[in-house]
């Protein structure tokens, strides 16, 4: 695998983007990076050519083969670089579980998450309320472990640490504290970002507050 291509097609502020990055740099496999503009809508013909169905970031290129959506990229980074780092667990049961908790994660999460910055009054109050549920839920997923594959990172902390990037926006167009209601969950991104892997893909929690804010502004909320 020494002389694979790999390019990798994102988007800094994506929660689904980080995942894929962060996995190849757990594998310490090495790949070009490509930020898509996607604020402006324009979408670069690669994206177009590799991913014509959907469209979307991100995009594993693997030897000029394309590999979409972000859990299917985790698990195909799992699967051909699977001498480091192993991300999925290796007992049948415990993968089952790990696949159902992401997929819980971006069924449940991800649209109370985005109307934290896209919405105002009652719906605003209403995302906040059912986000706070959810990371309960995760908070007893995770129980008193260091990370969700016990001591080991791995495919569910994956899913779930492009969020932790956020958080400070949630707090400040929800006007509540994160840790106040989930203690457990933010001293599980504290740790994660511990992790170089981590700490140099995830975005500065100010600079997407401030990407938050030019979207609030771009959809006329400011």
């Amino acid at each position: 695998m020494a002389n694979d291509e790999v390019i990798l097609l994102g988007f800094w502020a994506s929660v689904f983007g980080i995942r894929p990055r962060i996995a190849l740099e757990e594998k310490e496999v090495k790949y070009e990076y490509r930020e898509e503009e996607l604020v402006g809508y324009v979408k670069s013909p690669l994206l177009l050519q590799m991913n014509p169905i959907h469209k979307k970031i991100p995009v594993l290129i693997h030897n000029g083969k394309p590999i979409c959506e972000s859990f299917i990229g985790v698990e195909y980074i799992d699967e051909v670089w699977k001498d480091k780092a192993p991300l999925l667990p290796s007992d049948p049961y415990d993968r089952a579980q790990a696949r159902f908790w992401a997929d819980y994660i971006d069924k449940k999460l991800y649209d109370p998450a985005k109307k934290m910055h896209t919405t105002k009054g009652d719906e605003l109050e209403a995302a906040k309320k059912e986000l706070i549920e959810v990371l309960k839920v995760l908070e007893g997923v995770l129980g008193d472990e260091t990370y969700f594959g016990g001591d080991n990172f791995g495919y569910l902390d994956i899913a779930l640490i492009g969020f932790y990037g956020w958080f400070l926006t949630y707090e400040t167009y929800g006007n509540f504290s994160i840790e106040a209601e989930c203690p457990k969950i933010v001293a599980w991104g504290k740790r994660c970002m511990q992790r170089d892997t981590v700490a140099k893909t995830l975005p500065d929690q100010q600079k997407v507050l401030e990407f938050a804010k030019l979207v609030r502004q771009m959809i006329g909320l400011e």
